[in-house]
């Protein structure tokens, strides 16, 4: 047989097999999980009376009840049907206090109202509940819920556990625009459309409700004139959220509002609501969720994802670590999967892939010779599946401890991964979760400074459907007890858990890294996510914009996308999502597969031009370093992305919601990536204030359009007039950068470093700018001196 009938009999059996993994769930699906049946409709009903509390009270209606409590964070949570704060895998310490000021009063109309500082929340009489400022303005007006009960427990009252399906209106002002739900390939401001709440593989459709990606959140962040609201529905069953953007009459026309519409498969129907600017929004998110997970320094660096852990040959970890020393390219850590496990291929087994076997203290990359320099870590692919063969000392001690997710029978539930049957640890279950942190101590590859979990969706491939296990398959949900159709969404999200906690064990004295594939809300206090684009062209660049400012708004605010998604790309394409990397969290580059049997292709396979213009950008991204980590330790203190829109500081400004094409890095910075083949200049709009061009000092005056150069050696980067920010001088160290202010203005600019004793403890240095006529002062916060050099730009 050539190697063409090869490939195909191999893709022949692959997908006999997913054919055969997908009859296996379904059938499983159809034996275990309730027959659909009867369902009789119900909503609230009229309000019959209500029950002060701490904080608010429960308004009880005809056939529900609705729980409503303002924190001491200013957060509001609803919860419908007797539904708590907890359980929830989404909030960092368990519910906040109540706040004791906040109480439940008649309202007009026979409704009810909670006065808070910071918003109204009235409850009418039939169950619609409005958020408004203090001023009175309504930001959202949520509907009262329909319940769809199965009627032979609708004549008993609402089911127990949530099973019931639902879904939920609501209305946001005319002008009002949405962003969030995650990872989301079209955005940053969501068109209208519907857009599935489910973790899926990264697929090529593009589009509300055809963008499937594996980090899903019920979150929208609403920004309209009359203020920013951030309103989060804690329920991880399989969803949809249908948006539809308003519009404002003309004339004497009237407004015709926004609206979203939520519709869930069962679990509670339950919400909090942050309001206020951008900032406090995040800030209380950070609140309620976790502080973003802090990374080690060397994490701001390049880093690459190659082939397979191991091996001699000329694209293995050592020959790419060397390559990068040869040619001048930076790199912090090389991203490597287990060995004998091809690099792009998903599913795959155990704490370290499906042939893992042996390799526990193998040599190779590490944090010292084994990759030819200090700079460069090790970062291993961790996957959960587990191939189920009896003799592998992981599948018989999962088996042994009950470790796997198991069927309605209590049979470990077999999928289908890159070698084979598979199964999957339960990481819903404490107790797996400390089982599979002590496997990765034993079986890891020496010298591991990270892990990058991939597949863990979770993934179990499929010729057809959701490629995911039964929804049958029982999960622990620490000790609640449930089925995948509610463990699904935050099974990344423990797999990170898991993962980061054994991290920490394992090394008390160094931060974590993590990088993970699929998440959910909460997932920042773990690590970070790599935003996969899910084509490797012009439109895979554009949305890996999208992606990265999509997440940050949802509160994760560490991650990056695998630039070129793994594809062989045209050379302008490569540099240009090379380019825009740089300016991101997380610059993750990947090794790209060849195409009839050519074999991986590395970044410097490109023309010598583009390796060129890639060493500059390289140079840029160690020159902003220190600025990285003073953005990682501010969004660690107050939630704030690294990667901000350009509304971010000016929230009224329409025009500015409408841009998704360039960003905020910090304050400081205001990048424009190159977006389209063959642009050398580009347009972007620009915020209020002066803005420097970073090369050719040229000024720029916002509010605005301006058309920036944009050749093929970069991409257009503006700082804000008056900004300080840290940067590496030439001569090593650290120096502050100062864009002189605009006359009779003043600039403002952080510093943040560690403490020195590896721990997350931050300590800031603020300052101050301003203009003494033809020189720039810059002065430190409280008095003192300015220990760095300074280097005055812009006079």
């Amino acid at each position: 047989m050539d190697a063409r009938g090869l490939v195909r009999s191999v893709g022949v059996l692959g997908a006999a097999r997913g054919v055969r993994s997908a009859w296996r769930r379904s059938r499983a699906d159809a034996v275990a999980l309730p027959r659909p049946g009867a369902e009789r409709a119900r909503v609230p009903g009229a309000a019959e009376g209500a029950e002060p509390r701490p904080g608010g009270g429960v308004v009880r209606f005809a056939r529900s009840s609705l729980l409503v409590r303002v924190t001491v964070g200013g957060a509001v949570f609803c919860g419908w049907d007797g539904a708590g704060p907890e359980p929830s895998y989404a909030l960092a310490h368990g519910c906040p206090a109540a706040d004791a000021r906040a109480e439940l009063e008649p309202d007009t109309e026979g409704g009810w109202r909670v006065v808070s500082e910071r918003m109204t929340v009235a409850v009418s009489h039939r169950g619609a509940v409005e958020f408004r400022t203090p001023g009175g303005v309504v930001l959202r007006r949520d509907l009262p819920p329909r319940w769809w009960d199965p009627v032979d427990t609708a004549a008993a009252g609402p089911p127990a556990g949530g099973g019931s399906r639902w879904t939920q209106c609501s209305r946001v002002a005319a002008d009002a625009r949405f962003f969030g739900l995650g990872a989301r390939a079209t955005g940053p401001r969501l068109p209208d459309g519907a857009y599935r709440l489910w973790n899926t593989d990264p697929g090529g459709a593009f589009g509300p409700g055809s963008d499937p990606l594996p980090v899903t959140m019920p979150v929208q962040l609403v920004v309209a004139d009359a203020g920013t609201h951030l309103v989060f529905h804690d329920n991880s069953w399989n969803g949809w959220a249908r948006l539809r953007e308003g519009a404002e009459g003309a004339g004497s026309g009237h407004d015709r509002p926004g609206s979203c519409e939520l519709r869930f498969d069962g679990g509670p129907v339950r919400s909090w609501t942050v309001v206020g600017g951008p900032a406090r929004v995040l800030r209380g998110w950070t609140a309620l969720t976790g502080a973003p997970a802090l990374p080690p320094g060397w994490a701001f660096g390049h880093q690459h994802a190659c082939g397979a852990y191991g091996g001699d040959d000329a694209v293995g970890p050592r020959a790419v670590a060397a390559a990068h020393r040869e040619l001048g390219l930076p790199l912090s850590a090389l991203h490597v999967s287990p060995p004998g496990l091809p690099a792009r291929r998903r599913g795959g087994g155990g704490p370290a892939g499906e042939t893992a076997r042996g390799a526990g203290h193998g040599s190779g990359p590490s944090s010292g010779a084994g990759a030819g320099t200090e700079r460069v870590r090790l970062v291993t692919a961790v996957r959960p599946a587990v191939r189920a063969e009896r003799g592998d000392p992981v599948y018989d001690g999962g088996v042994a401890a009950g470790a796997f997710v198991r069927d309605a029978r209590g049979r470990a539930v077999r999928g289908l991964a890159a070698a084979g049957e598979a199964v999957f640890p339960d990481f819903t279950d404490a107790r797996v979760r400390t089982w599979w942190g002590g496997l990765l101590e034993k079986r890891l590859p020496r010298g591991t400074a990270g892990l990058w979990l991939d597949g863990n969706e979770p993934l179990s491939l499929a010729a057809f459907g959701d490629a995911t296990l039964p929804l049958s398959a029982r999960h622990a949900l620490d000790g609640r007890e449930g089925d995948h159709r509610e463990a699904h969404n935050v099974y990344g999200l423990l797999m990170a858990r898991a993962a980061h906690e054994y991290l920490f064990d394992l090394r008390p004295r160094e931060r974590p890294f993590l990088v993970s594939r699929a998440g959910w809300a909460g997932t920042q206090r773990y690590g970070g996510v790599v935003a996969g684009p899910a084509v490797a062209d012009w439109r895979g660049l554009r949305a890996s914009l999208s992606l990265v400012l999509g997440l940050g708004l949802c509160g994760v605010p560490y991650c990056g996308p695998d630039v070129g998604g793994g594809e062989p790309l045209p050379a302008e394409l490569f540099l240009r999502w090379f380019q825009l990397a740089a300016y991101l969290p997380l610059f993750r580059t990947r090794s790209a597969d060849g195409h009839g049997g050519a074999g991986p292709r590395e970044p410097w396979d490109a023309a010598p031009w583009v390796l060129e213009h890639a060493r500059a950008a390289l140079a840029g991204r160690e020159r902003l370093l220190p600025y990285f980590l003073t953005l990682a330790r501010i969004a660690r203190r107050t939630g704030a992305p690294y990667v901000r829109p350009l509304w971010w500081g000016t929230p009224a400004d329409r025009r500015l919601r409408d841009c998704g094409d360039a960003f905020l890095l910090g304050d400081a910075l205001l990048v424009a990536p190159v977006l389209e083949p063959g642009a050398v200049r580009r347009a972007v709009r620009l915020p209020r204030g002066r803005w420097y061009d970073t090369v050719t000092g040229d000024v720029h005056e916002g509010p605005g359009t301006a058309v920036l150069e944009a050749p093929l050696s970069r991409i257009p980067v503006l700082a804000r007039a008056g900004a300080v920010l840290p940067v590496a001088s030439p001569a090593g160290g650290m120096e502050l950068e100062v864009w002189a202010p605009a006359p009779g203005r003043t600039g403002r600019g952080v510093f943040a470093a560690g403490t020195g004793d590896g721990s997350e403890r931050s300590r800031f240095e603020r300052f101050t700018t301003r203009r003494e006529g033809g020189r720039v002062v810059v002065e430190r916060e409280g008095g003192g001196e300015i220990a760095l050099p300074l280097r005055i730009r812009g006079i």
